[in-house]
């Protein structure tokens, strides 16, 4: 049952035939070892946080799992999900230095075709235990043109709304995994470190949302156990396991990750609820856990930490991720009238990278996932300057020219603009609503650019917020937005929930989005022609 590359609809269709209504192997999918088939299940090592794959590139993919114990990772892969002719890699230690994560890259895998693979841990200390197996699969980057899907969404369990079975889990997850998608960008806010889970919560209507509440989730973590406590808290989610089984992932970040709307100016004394005021110790904590619960491929030692990539799925897509909280400098009310440390957002050499990266790629399509929207106002609370300005969170700052860190966007959009990358779309979270914006330097106050769509989604699984103002610095028109009336702040059981899908056709070469809700339906849709460079 090999499925040959070409051929989406066949590949889709064949899975569903394998498990039915929209996906395959319903997790945990088990296949006993011969030597393990007489150990206790208790004895054992286990894998309740499940699998994942991530960052699929030409021949190569990342598989993540974890256990609870010291123990060696093994990964079978193959075409079919029958293993007839798997091959076997041996992994790495999971020890307690990982919180018991491991990793393994994948080489070798051929082009366009489903991978299935499955994963074991086996015992240090008594080699002859070892876990059930655990299946997964995804989607191997193709060599030729074939329709492309990916999905992409932020901000999972924020506002106070964790998991609780009774009302029915993280339930995007599972829309967005019948979705099929070929890749999954997680847009950022993939844990929120900042805010305690009580076990029951009042939301609209009067109605109570309740919780499954964790010792690292009872308060803003502070510690490195805090912060893999949070991670690991979602991974208790059943629909969140069976979707992190079956569709490959990106991970960004965003500020939830460490703490809320944090920076090097981040002042954390007014906060009694945190006893750490270092927020360099915070970022050290965080970036650490996300590194070992993301299913990235983690870069090189000269800059071990780094979450900027890029993602070449074929000859339609190239998938840039940056990271718009780690170079940035403090908040601030970002009014400077030039470009120096204090303005920096992605940084120069981020920028330097990102402009090389785009001008080099050959994909028809570019998609630039940042974690936050580039002309909506998002102020960092009700904080303000000595000259009692309001302290700005993103690039945005106000109507007018190009000041403070809007310079080097500025300066990003001229150099695409001059350099001829065409067909640039940005994809964007954060902001909790939903919504298209179509930046034109016809309406701008800075015009050196070429119009682009920037397309905002989320959250998956936390308060939805209402839509925010925009500044007129690179003249976006709010095309659609979907989100909470103003001044209110909806659960999950609101159902304004979003994620966006972007589909590249292989025949048209157009790039279609569209803007889905939390029952699947699109609210919101939009086709892309190709320009020629």
């Amino acid at each position: 049952m090999r499925i040959s590359e070409g051929s989406p609809l066949k590949r889709r269709a064949v899975l569903r035939s394998v498990a039915g209504a929209c996906g395959i192997l319903s997790l945990p999918w088990r296949a006993a070892t011969a030597w393990a088939q007489t150990a206790p299940q208790a004895q054992r090592p286990t894998l309740a946080k499940g699998v994942m794959s991530g960052d699929v590139v030409p021949g190569r993919a990342m598989v993540w799992s974890a256990t609870d114990r010291p123990a060696r990772m093994h990964v079978q892969w193959d075409t079919t999900p029958r293993f007839a002719d798997a091959r076997t890699v041996r992994g790495p230690l999971a020890l307690d230095v990982s919180d018991w994560t491991a990793r393994v890259d994948l080489t070798g895998l051929p082009p366009g075709q489903t991978i299935f693979y499955r994963v074991q841990f086996q015992d240090a200390g008594q080699p002859t235990l070892a876990s059930e197996w655990v299946a997964g699969h995804f989607q191997s980057a193709p060599a030729m043109r074939r329709n492309v899907r990916i999905i992409w969404s932020a901000d999972t369990g924020g506002q106070g709304f964790g998991t609780h079975p009774d009302m029915g889990g993280m339930a995007l997850y599972e829309t967005m995994r019948c979705a099929e998608p070929d890749l999954f960008l997680h847009a950022g806010d993939t844990i929120y470190a900042t805010t305690p889970l009580a076990a029951q919560k009042v939301v609209e209507d009067g109605r109570v949302w309740k919780n499954i509440v964790t010792p690292a989730r009872s308060r803003p973590a502070q510690t490195l156990a805090e912060f893999r406590g949070c991670h690991s808290y979602n991974l208790m989610d059943e629909h969140l396991r069976r979707f992190n089984a079956e569709v490959a992932q990106v991970w960004n970040w965003s500020d939830h990750e460490v703490t809320n709307n944090w920076s090097p100016s981040k002042d954390l004394g007014p906060w009694q609820d945190y006893t750490e005021k270092q927020v360099g110790i915070l970022q050290a904590y965080g970036t650490r856990a996300f590194l070992e619960y993301a299913p990235m491929r983690w870069h090189a030692q000269d800059e071990a930490e780094r979450i900027y990539r890029r993602i070449p799925y074929g000859p339609l897509l190239d998938v840039f991720v940056t990271d718009m909280r780690s170079y940035r400098g403090g908040n601030s009310s970002n009014l400077q009238p030039q470009e120096s440390a204090d303005t920096a957002y992605f940084g120069n050499t981020q920028v330097d990278w990102l402009l090389r990266e785009l001008k080099a790629s050959r994909a028809l399509w570019k998609v630039i996932s940042l974690d936050m929207p580039l002309g909506t106002l998002v102020r960092d609370g009700q904080l303000k300057d000595a000259q009692g300005s309001q302290v700005m969170e993103n690039n945005a700052n106000g109507d007018g020219p190009p000041l403070g860190r809007e310079l080097e966007i500025a300066r990003l959009l001229r150099q695409l603009a001059r350099g001829r990358v065409r067909n640039v779309v940005f994809t964007a979270g954060d902001v909790h609503y939903a919504a298209a914006h179509y930046y034109d330097p016809a309406r701008a106050q800075f015009r050196d650019f070429e119009p682009f769509w920037e397309f905002v989604a989320g959250p998956i699984h936390a308060g939805t917020a209402a839509p925010l103002p925009m500044d007129n610095t690179f003249g976006p028109q709010v095309v659609f937005s979907k989100g909470a009336p103003p001044g209110q702040t909806l659960s999950p059981l609101a159902g304004l929930q979003f994620f966006g899908q972007i589909d590249v056709d292989a025949r048209s070469r157009a790039l279609t989005v569209q803007l889905k809700d939390a029952s699947g339906e699109a609210i919101y849709r939009q086709t892309l022609e190709p320009r020629r460079a």
